[in-house]
């Protein structure tokens, strides 16, 4: 198979930033680096990992070497940064080899994000959770070159992948959701449009929620995570009422089972099980009667 010419690649990332080649940019030659020498890029948000495309990538390495260079630039303390190549580093280090082809580039932090996101975001198989702090990453890096307007940001930002605005504000939402409530949204436990609604839950209120469902293994709708967002809103969350609405009976058919060990932490010792279930109710009622006046409020406006 035909190597690439080097022209032919730097022109790739150019085209792909729109810039202006520079000799300050460019140094015009494709070196062999020490693997021990290439650091991987701060806060990179892409998984990798030992699974069968890995497995791929390895073979390949053995039979052809790596015909594309991965792509760094110089660190101050040392070494080189990786801008794209995570996965071919990894499959150089599964076959033993010790050195790796880089092209070597001098981008500054903003250029660097987004070539490292767009070189990565057409992936298969890429993770909800990968894809918000990548697109958050690009969105930053894009606002910090001067580009102008929310939406027109956005829309810009999910162009590689053929993404929406809108999907790529979604995304940026699931960013500010913590680690626990995103791999929830990963396993496909949570929904997208769930994890968008308990992105607005304050970082404590995301914890209790997290225990909640720890606790319960009960999961939120739409229409709960709905209720949560507006409760924060209105700074009456509390872990009473992340336990009432997770508890409440959307069907009366439907049981649901909770150890009175675990919430009973929340409550007195003196409290019987039958004690607790009243107070969560009496929550739960207490807090739709105050949508309710809300409501009645909003119809005569």
């Amino acid at each position: 198979m035909r190597r690439p010419k080097k022209e032919i690649q730097l022109t790739t990332y150019d085209e792909l930033l729109g810039l202006e080649e520079s000799p300050e940019k460019s140094m015009n030659q494709v070196m062999e680096i020490e693997l021990e020498k290439l650091h991987p890029f701060k806060n990179h948000p892409f998984r990798v990992s030992d699974d069968e495309k890995m497995d791929e990538t390895v073979e390949s390495i053995k039979n052809y070497g790596v015909l594309n260079p991965a792509l760094v630039r110089p660190r101050s303390e040392g070494g080189y940064e990786l801008i794209s190549g995570h996965r071919r580093k990894r499959g150089c280090e599964l076959c033993g080899k010790t050195t790796m082809p880089v092209l070597v580039r001098n981008y500054t932090d903003d250029e660097a994000v987004i070539i490292m996101v767009d070189s990565n975001i057409q992936r298969e198989n890429i993770l909800p959770s990968e894809k918000a702090h990548a697109y958050k990453m690009k969105y930053d890096a894009m606002k910090h070159q001067g580009s102008k307007g929310e939406k027109y940001t956005a829309d810009m930002v999910g162009e590689t992948a053929g993404d929406s605005g809108r999907t790529v504000q979604r995304y940026i939402r699931l960013a500010s959701l913590s680690d626990g409530l995103l791999e929830y949204v990963d396993d496909n436990k949570i929904p997208m449009i769930v994890g968008e609604k308990l992105s607005y839950l304050k970082p404590q209120e995301q914890e209790w929620l997290l225990e909640g469902i720890v606790n319960s293994n009960i999961f939120p709708t739409k229409q709960q995570a709905e209720q949560l967002k507006e409760c924060s809103a209105n700074g009456k969350l509390n872990q009473g009422y992340i336990y009432a609405i997770l508890l409440k009976k959307e069907n009366s058919k439907i049981n649901v089972t909770i150890s009175a060990k675990k919430i009973g932490n929340y409550f007195p010792e003196t409290y019987s099980k039958e004690q607790i279930e009243e107070v969560i109710f009496m929550l739960l009622d207490k807090w739709k009667e105050n949508r309710e006046g809300v409501a009645d409020a909003e119809d005569t406006v």
